[in-house]
């Protein structure tokens, strides 16, 4: 809706994970850089861990498309509190053994057979298990064991662990010593920074096709990082009801007034989880405030002003009193 109003190309701020908007912030980097060092390794597990809406999965997708000429087998797994046998039978599915073999020691057998013959033709196995913190003791035992599969001491697959910070506290229990001791990088994915949350949304604005309409009052920023805590997901929530907004406004300038209000609805639809605010949070300057080209004119029949024009009257009487 809003898209085609403001001449995007695509919705900028969809809350499913799309890695062709990825924003390399640095916490991003950091990660992207320990996974493709791990790969060149070879061996082991590598353990990305973040809070939810924090760009996990967006990784993983820039991390796929990056090795799509690198001869990887490739299987990405969703896990839900899997135990031990479940989980083998996911991963020698996903890598193609066939779904009528159900015997834990046929499973192995064949997927053991699969990874030989890959390595045969020069292809790597790569397993990448999201929302790890879910998984049992037991089937974190169980991805150890699919790692001793080996040809002349060299490992056939190679784990990549994505999961909640609850994950790094698994890994840390005195009976994953066996796994902490394969782990050869590990990073933790932080919450965007005030300037790199506004740096993230224009990046998602540019990369839909933003032409500078609507204009930003420069205002919103810190307070959007502020109501988001710096979460990508949460800030494709706000600017996306936003936008939506604006369009329902018609509005081609958005501003700290308008802002205000979206996070109002969110916070009252219970959508929004991050800091709640007060009315001080949004006495701040916004070069659109007070702009008489801005004001929404009455309508014609000299009937009641639109919500627009009571937006414009709320902000005229905040200046007001802070005068």
């Amino acid at each position: 809706m809003y898209d085609q109003f403001y001449g995007f190309v695509e919705e900028p701020f969809r809350l499913s994970p799309d890695h062709h908007f990825a924003y390399q912030h640095r916490g991003y980097k950091k990660a992207r850089a320990y996974m493709a060092y791990a790969f060149s390794r070879a061996e082991g597990f590598v353990m990305v861990t973040g809070r939810p809406g924090t760009g996990k999965t967006t990784l993983v997708g820039a991390l796929i498309d990056d090795l799509a000429n690198e001869r990887a087998q490739i299987a990405n797994l969703v896990c839900s509190q899997l135990q031990a046998d479940d989980l083998l039978s996911m991963v020698a599915h996903e890598f193609g053994v066939d779904l009528n073999i159900t015997n834990k020691g046929q499973q192995l057998q064949y997927l053991s057979r699969q990874l030989q013959k890959w390595h045969r033709e020069g292809r790597r196995a790569l397993l990448v298990v999201d929302e790890a913190q879910d998984l049992s003791i037991t089937a974190m035992e169980e991805l150890r064991l699919l790692t001793n599969i080996q040809i002349g001491g060299k490992p056939l697959l190679q784990i990549f662990l994505l999961g909640q910070p609850e994950l790094r506290e698994l890994i840390l229990r005195p009976e994953m010593e066996q796994v902490h001791q394969r782990i050869v990088a590990a990073s933790h994915l932080q919450a965007l920074e005030p300037d790199e949350t506004e740096e993230y949304i224009r990046h998602r604005l540019s990369s839909a096709g933003w032409q500078g309409d609507p204009d930003l009052s420069t205002a919103v920023f810190p307070l959007i990082s502020k109501f988001s805590e710096g979460i990508p997901r949460r800030i494709n929530l706000i600017c996306s009801r936003l936008l939506l907004h604006g369009c329902v406004e018609q509005l081609h300038r958005i501003g700290v007034d308008d802002l205000r209000q979206v996070v109002e609805e969110l916070q009252g639809e219970s959508l929004a989880a991050g800091s709640v605010f007060s009315d001080h949070d949004f006495d701040v300057v916004d070069e659109f405030e007070g702009d008489a080209a801005s004001r929404p004119r009455e309508e014609a029949s000299g009937g009641a002003a639109s919500g627009s024009e009571d937006n414009w009257r709320r902000r005229m009487r905040r200046r007001s009193r802070a005068t």
